[in-house]
């Protein structure tokens, strides 16, 4: 039997007689690269577990903050995303890890330098004033509550400046290290859900995490978003043998009632609750309080 050993941390994961990781192997992660709403880094592995162990292409047309995917850390993957500066910081990890860290670097220079909350203002309004991804990456780790929230009209970024110190450069870069080599394996296109899982082919495996249909109407996406068109997008795929795990609202409360989506009959063969601890949307809504009854569980739905 043979195995890899990560560089970044000691877990040992076993490489298969074709060369291919068994992804049931995965052990936690806890590097943040990106502070995203919706983030599912802390539980990734349990979710990995329950993934096939063999397939070809791994794709995730929700990238978002990559947790699942750099857990994995995929042979071969196809990362995506509609909204163009997430994906540039994507693009910019896989081509140029270097200017990366520059572009971190250079703003938390600018934030350090005065009134931090008048520098953060600089900051969110360069970014406002042509959005990009080299703003966004340093206003998404210093936002308040990492929520990083967009006016639905013109797509202004809202949110302010966090109560937190953001994270020192050097630490950063160290960060950009070991995700870079993790994420080594896949490429990053900007492009909608539909045309992303469209490409999957027969063996390959789909990870959906898409906004939250009841509560994440202040993110980006997540207004002309619609449940019912990913669901037939998944029937597309599972009729040509592509195998989808997806995750969906469960038991988290959102505002006075418990979220209740109703599924399409014989479209999925196994559900699981995945425990993801306390909602930071609410949190944000809710002024920081500490909500121990919002708790949020997402349900896991996988068509094998």
């Amino acid at each position: 039997m043979q195995y890899a050993l990560f560089a970044d941390e000691s877990e040992e994961v076993e490489v298969r007689p074709d060369g291919r990781v068994r992804p049931g192997r995965a052990a936690p992660f806890k590097s943040q690269l990106l502070k995203w709403i919706g983030n599912k880094q802390k539980f990734a592995h349990e979710i990995i577990s329950t993934f096939p162990d063999d397939y070809g292409t791994y794709h995730e047309p929700f990238i978002g903050a990559g947790g699942v995917m750099a857990t994995l850390s995929p042979r071969s993957a196809i990362g995506s995303d509609i909204f163009g500066p997430l994906v540039e910081i994507w693009q910019e990890l896989s081509s140029d890890p270097e200017r990366l860290k520059t572009w971190y670097a250079a703003r938390w220079a600018i934030y350090k330098d005065g009134d931090r909350v008048e520098q953060y203002e600089q900051i969110k309004a360069s970014y406002n004033a042509r959005p990009n991804g080299a703003d966004l990456l340093f206003l998404c780790r210093s936002c308040y509550g990492g929520v990083v929230r967009f006016r639905k009209r013109d797509g202004y970024m809202s949110t302010p400046c966090g109560a937190h110190e953001p994270i020192h450069p050097e630490s950063f870069s160290q960060r950009v290290e070991s995700w870079h080599q993790r994420m080594k394996g896949a490429r990053f296109e900007r492009m909608d859900y539909a045309e992303a899982m469209a490409r999957a082919q027969t063996g390959d495996l789909v990870y959906c995490d898409p906004p939250y249909s009841y509560s994440q109407a202040i993110l980006y996406g997540a207004q002309d978003f619609r449940l019912d068109d990913l669901f037939k997008a998944v029937a597309a795929c599972k009729e040509r043998g592509v195998r989808v795990a997806l995750s969906i609202d469960g038991t988290k409360k959102s505002g006075d009632f418990y979220c209740d989506i109703k599924i399409p009959e014989g479209l999925f063969e196994n559900e699981l609750l995945v425990n993801v601890g306390r909602s930071m949307l609410r949190r944000f809504q809710m002024s920081g309080q500490t909500l121990e009854a919002e708790e949020v569980r997402d349900r896991l739905l996988l068509t094998y």
